[in-house]
């Protein structure tokens, strides 16, 4: 890992250290983190793949077997047909 000496003013690095105490971490690991969005910040993020329902071809709607009422059914349908080796 490199170091970096940066000139920033004496008040707002004491401010900067009591927040990043406070938040439980250090300047330096802000400093890291904040450097790291810059640098990705132009990098085109992939796009969000939203996952289709199943739907009865019948007689419109769900298809049988899916609660809309329950988080985990819908949850279970939407992953049914997913291909999770492309998220990883």
């Amino acid at each position: 890992m490199s170091n970096l000496t940066i000139s920033v003013d004496e008040n707002l690095i004491k401010q900067a250290r009591i927040k990043a105490i406070q938040e439980g971490t250090s300047l330096s690991a802000k400093m890291r983190e904040l450097l790291s969005l810059y640098v990705r910040q132009d990098t085109p993020a992939a796009p969000i793949v939203i996952p289709k329902l199943p739907v009865s071809k019948a007689r419109g709607g769900l298809q049988p077997g899916i609660d809309p009422s329950s988080n985990r059914s819908m949850y279970d349908a939407m992953d049914a047909d997913m291909d999770l080796t492309r998220l990883s």
